[in-house]
């Protein structure tokens, strides 16, 4: 059925057609391709979409789900999930070689693998939140968490998501087009954001006690729906957008080109280098948010529902921030502007740390600078990675476009981990209950003044190093980032006029 549907979507949309090449890009057919537009801005959109109903879900509620329902310390969580990104070192790097060495077909390069993939992604994020499990032995329930983990982040997630990172500069060549393309990916992730993280606390607790508690078999089902969701976003990605650039590397290149000598030459990128140490600490920041989330308002303030107010300021800022971002990146640059941005609201978290409000509604107006500091960066980031695709062709002389994506890719996700692993092992010493959690006896004044600092201090300093990294370390400020769009059009321009006398 699901390929059916997608089959007489395309058919209403139009295809273009593969034009046989030994190598180069190609921006023509032997029929007229349509024209980049609104239609690509918004299936560029709901794959990020798609994305974010299993990542966000585990980013904001899985070290909850695990901790209060499957009554798992938070060490053991974070020991897991920092594994499995051991493993994403060679699952991330594999799908993207996997990606660049894939045939054209008549849908391009990396849209087959959304189609392929939807169904087996959401199947697997649905598997991670099974409360019928909770009364297992330990042992058990950790082998079991495990291993859905590692299914859903290492295997099925990165064999949807690196394609779908990667074809952004499949869908156009020209750096404005992929701004539009990354601030309405920015604008999906935002609307999954803005469902998982405002809608499922409205119906996910229940109050024992007068303690704010998670409802497990609730949680299971919530869990299933936004699997459900994922599937047709990705469906819509597929259908609504157009592979325009193809980049196919002729046997030579691609014979001499192997994982040892892609490896070497990231190595010695600097811009690829301090990008993913760059997204490795807002990671650190953001993640950390996200999570604490969870506990700042049913454990520090007592109240869950909460969430979902503090998701309207918090949503405002983050549109603000795409809204502003286009034209301050068009007139500053966009590592430019991150840098602004992000030092202001570093220093906003450190003023949250010593204010420490007792008002909620004081909190939320803090996180919300927060969120309009870190919306910025998260618009252009899409965008700085073309940037560093760009870059590296014209140092190494072959377009990689699946292989960078995916050691950027593999950098999100030690940020993931360094997140969840940090958060887990700050809760255990802090003292955070379990028990407490489940049988609604709330925590003591001094973990909850520990989750505070958590929430207030680790999103400070990743958003602080974030800025120092953008400006001391990263290279491609907005005249550098113009000069390599001038000579990567000419040598584009050149092959495209060879491959035509060729004919």
């Amino acid at each position: 059925m699901a390929g059916g549907f997608c089959y007489d979507m395309s058919t209403i949309f139009g295809v273009y057609e593969e034009k046989n090449v030994k190598r180069g890009i190609l921006m023509s057919s032997n029929k007229a391709v349509r024209p980049f537009g609104l239609r690509d801005k918004l299936g560029y959109l709901f794959g990020d979409f798609g994305n974010d109903f299993t990542f966000i879900l585990s980013s904001s509620f899985l070290m909850k789900f695990y901790t209060d329902v499957m009554a798992v310390d938070g060490y053991i969580i974070g020991i897991i999930m920092m594994v499995a990104r051991i493993v994403d070192a060679f699952t991330d790097v594999a799908m993207g070689r996997i990606c660049d060495r894939s045939k054209q077909t008549d849908k391009g390069k990396f849209k087959p693998w959304i189609l392929r993939m939807c169904g087996p992604v959401a199947i697997a994020s649905f598997l991670m939140y099974q409360s019928s499990l909770k009364n297992l032995p330990l042992t058990a329930k950790v082998i079991y968490i495990f291993i859905t983990y590692i299914l859903w982040g290492s295997v099925f997630y990165t064999s949807i998501n690196i394609p779908y990172g990667s074809m952004a500069s499949a869908i156009s060549n020209d750096p404005g087009d992929r701004q539009s393309l990354s601030t309405f990916r920015t604008m999906g992730g935002m609307l999954a954001g803005a469902f998982v993280t405002a809608g499922i606390p409205l119906v996910a607790y229940d109050k024992i006690n007068g303690v704010e508690v998670l409802n497990g078999s609730r949680f299971t089902l919530i869990a299933g729906i936004c699997s459900l969701l994922a599937v047709v976003c990705y469906l819509l990605c597929y259908s609504l957008t157009t592979e325009r650039v193809k980049s196919v590397a002729s046997l030579e290149v691609q014979q001499n080109n192997n994982v040892l000598k892609m490896l070497r030459n990231a190595v010695k990128n600097r811009a690829l280098i301090s990008i993913i140490c760059a997204s490795i600490v807002m990671l650190l920041a953001q993640l950390t948010m996200q999570q604490m989330i969870n506990y700042i308002f049913p454990d520090y303030y007592g109240n869950a529902k909460m969430q979902v107010v503090a998701m309207i300021p918090m949503g405002v800022g983050m549109l603000l921030a795409a809204a502003v971002a286009k034209p301050l990146v068009q007139k500053f640059g966009k590592a430019e502007v991150s840098v602004v941005c992000n030092l202001v609201a570093g220093i906003g978290n450190i003023v949250l740390f010593f204010v420490r409000p007792q008002n909620v509604f004081v909190y939320i107006a803090f996180m919300t600078v927060t969120w309009l500091g870190l919306g910025v960066f998260s618009t252009v980031c899409w965008a700085l990675i073309t940037d560093v695709i760009d870059y590296s062709e014209i140092k190494n002389g072959i377009r990689e476009d699946g292989s960078v994506y995916a050691l950027y890719s593999f950098a999100r996700k030690l940020g993931q981990a360094a997140s969840s692993g940090l958060a887990g092992a700050l809760l255990s010493v802090i003292g955070y209950s379990t028990e407490a959690a489940q049988q609604g006896l709330g925590q003591t004044q001094a973990v909850k003044e520990g989750l505070f600092n958590i929430a207030s201090l680790v999103p400070a300093a990743g958003l602080i190093a974030l800025a120092l990294i953008l400006w001391f370390w990263y290279p491609l400020k907005k005249k550098v980032v113009d000069e390599n769009v001038r000579i990567l059009s000419e040598k584009h321009a050149r092959e495209n006029g060879g491959e035509k006398e060729a004919e």
